[in-house]
């Protein structure tokens, strides 16, 4: 169908957003996102939302202006990440906030055909140009020692990906989710944070080290709801540091390679 969207009302890095009927939205994807990617997120975020997480509902997968689009819950709030900026007073409270929703996440076994976690990293890492060989060997060794699970993960979990709703928390973009070792999410989720802090996406100043004491106080408190496992979390972080270097993020392949040389 052809239709006058007007200006979309958010970007991303796969589809912009725009207003669609009452209470929806449209994320019209990108003409290079292929059609089976777009029907994995949708069976993802179907799947979540039974699980009874707090999440957009989805709806039918759409043709408009020769792109394809998925139908959304509209979600009227503002990210946590935002939030935290305008109200750093509040931060510890975000901090434990966020670990009981990645708690919560971590407890789901959900029924439904996505990705295993370890196969997921093993491709990654295999993808990653940047990485030396002698070092991508070591990673790949490593990964092999580390636990199998069979939860729920999120694998972009992070407080711009929280909004604040008058409804309460939802969790938004789960094209990344897989099943597996939550410990290993929970070592993506630093990665991103202290990798937002090393590209200097976290401004300097009191805001960097807001964030980086919401980040001590989150990692805390999950530990705290869900006791054990901070060993097996720290050899996670080279392993989950060398996959990232297959995302094309420039500014960080210096960082990622340093991450992925600690503990090998």
């Amino acid at each position: 169908m052809n239709e006058k969207l007007g200006q979309p009302i958010a970007y991303g890095r796969t589809a912009e957003i725009y207003a669609w009927d009452d209470g929806q939205v449209l994320k019209l994807f990108y003409e290079w996102m292929g059609l089976e990617a777009i029907q994995y997120e949708q069976r993802i975020a179907q799947a979540v939302g039974a699980s009874g997480l707090p999440v957009p509902a989805v709806g039918d997968i759409i043709g408009v202006n020769e792109r394809n689009g998925l139908i959304y819950q509209r979600v009227t709030g503002v990210s946590m990440l935002v939030m935290m900026s305008h109200k750093p007073w509040r931060i510890f409270g975000y901090a434990r906030r966020m670990a009981e929703l990645h708690v919560a996440v971590h407890e789901r076994r959900v029924e439904v055909d996505i990705p295993n976690q370890r196969q997921r990293l093993s491709y990654k890492i295999n993808q990653a140009a940047a990485l030396p060989a002698d070092l991508r060997s070591k990673v790949l060794a490593a990964l092999e020692r580390m636990p199998d699970g069979n939860w729920l993960c999120h694998g972009d979990f992070h407080p711009d990906n929280i909004l604040l709703t008058e409804r309460g928390e939802v969790i938004i973009d789960w094209m990344d989710a897989s099943l597996g070792n939550p410990l290993a999410d929970l070592a993506r989720t630093t990665v991103i944070s202290r990798g937002a802090v090393a590209a200097g996406q976290i401004p300097k100043g009191w805001q960097r080290m807001a964030f980086r004491l919401f980040h001590a106080r989150y990692i805390r408190h999950y530990f705290a709801l869900r006791p054990g496992g901070e060993a097996e979390y720290g050899r996670w972080l080279p392993v989950v540091a060398a996959a990232r270097l297959s995302e094309g993020i420039p500014e960080l392949e210096t960082w990622l390679i340093a991450q992925a040389e600690k503990g090998l």
